[in-house]
């Protein structure tokens, strides 16, 4: 009887879920402007219901579009017709998703971990199985981890922030965020693995250790919770919040285009259906509201870094604007070189506007503009055979490379921190 029930409660859970069978995610490299110009009309043909993993950006640069099986027809149509070349990147995506479920299931069949050491740090773990793992990490290291609550999200999740530090007041710190967007999974893995790393290297990694003795690192693991809880329970491709938006049954906002820098411009959609919707106002999300209120009051913020995936790359100021900021693009070459060190894997870097796309109202040009110098984003594995649903053993070998890159740009602040 007991069976029944455990397999009568996962069918309901499977049922709950939306699934992508026959979804094809297409990789799009357009060869002049013409090309390009025909390919961004696709992202305004709402009823195909297509999403832009890779964005439209410029000449020779992949878009990879995931493409729902009853629009797959037409697509290649469109895009054979127009003579545009194209590859398919994934073949069926929910082959991929059944097994990547399949693995974290595996995995939940083990003990659970009564300490942090314990933790599988190679699997994708759960909304509720991070904030454990939090509460772990700081009762076992009291005199370095603490844990702040800086609001909740729409749904009255916490907005968790792991403090690292060795005491003192109004010290300057570093912050560091990962899972803004909510499906790019590996994000939140990478910043599970940084948590542990930081209080196991502290007194053992002489850079860390007077980086910690004279600074705090401020990192926010789960920083879409609400989003996070529904990939796992819903929709695996979610990526914006779950607020609904007044007047449309299109639910969320996208947080990396709700911030007051060039707020509204091109690269953020006006349409609350689109993935890159901006909201209805700067800072209309609270989990983007809670992170403004939080850096205004501490007021000393050396360096902001914001993890995403994936497209392998690092990038400072501007996104909204061809513009000078003033970072240093020395240190981004050294921190992607200090990367590549581990495991040969490449990334590019530049401003976001010259090396990924024009987006308004993203996460760092608003702190670069509040005067955090060293402002930067990553976009992590892989450039597009995976996408979002990277196998969870790449999770470690993520990690251990972006740490790399991290402590490059984290060590410079330290050691000039204006």
């Amino acid at each position: 009887m007991r069976g029944l029930l455990v397999f009568a409660a996962l069918f309901a859970a499977v049922l709950g879920k939306e699934t992508f069978e026959g979804h094809q995610v297409l990789r799009v490299i357009p060869k002049d402007e013409i090309e390009l110009s025909l390919i961004k009309d696709l992202e305004d043909m709402i009823d195909f219901e297509l999403d832009f993993w890779r964005g439209v950006t410029d000449v020779s640069i992949p878009v990879d579009i995931r493409v729902p099986f009853h629009s797959l027809q037409f697509i290649k149509i469109y895009l054979e017709t127009q003579n545009i070349d194209y590859s398919i990147m994934i073949k069926d995506l929910q082959m991929m998703l059944d097994e990547e479920q399949q693995e974290m299931e595996s995995g939940r069949r083990v003990i659970q971990p009564r300490n942090t050491d314990s933790f599988d740090y190679s699997k994708y773990h759960t909304l509720s199985e991070i904030y454990s793992f939090q509460d772990m990490l700081v009762a076992e290291n009291p005199n370095l981890v603490s844990k702040i609550v800086i609001g909740q999200s729409y749904e009255g999740r916490p907005l968790n922030v792991l403090k690292f530090s060795t005491g003192g007041t109004n010290r300057p710190a570093i912050w560091i965020d990962t899972g803004i967007h909510s499906r790019e999974w590996v994000t939140q893995a990478s910043g599970t693995w940084f948590a542990k790393k930081i209080v196991t290297d502290y007194g053992t990694d002489p850079a860390l250790t007077a980086i910690l003795n004279n600074m705090d690192i401020l990192l926010e693991i789960v920083t879409n919770p609400d989003g996070f809880y529904y990939t796992h329970n819903s929709n695996r491709m979610w990526r914006k919040t779950r607020k609904p938006n007044p007047g449309s049954s299109c639910v969320g906002v996208d947080p990396n285009r709700n911030w007051d820098a060039g707020f509204g411009g091109p690269g953020a959609s006006s349409s609350p259906c689109s993935e890159t919707y901006r909201g209805p106002s700067a800072h209309s999300e609270s989990e983007v509201k809670s992170i403004v209120d939080f850096v205004k009051s501490h007021g000393n913020i050396k360096a902001f870094i914001s993890i995403h995936s994936y497209s392998q790359m690092l990038m400072y100021p501007y996104a909204f604007l061809f513009c000078c900021s003033q970072n240093d693009h020395v240190l981004a070459k050294k921190a992607i070189t200090d990367l590549a060190s581990l495991y040969g894997t490449k990334y590019t870097y530049g401003s976001i506007i010259s090396t990924i796309y024009q987006a308004s109202g993203g996460t760092i040009d608003w702190t670069y503009n509040q005067g955090i110098k060293y402002s930067y984003t990553f976009e992590l594995r892989d450039t597009g055979f995976y996408g979002f649903v990277l196998p969870a053993n790449q999770i470690i070998p993520t990690a251990k490379e972006t740490w790399l890159a991290l402590m490059a740009i984290m060590d410079h602040t330290y050691n000039n921190p204006y």
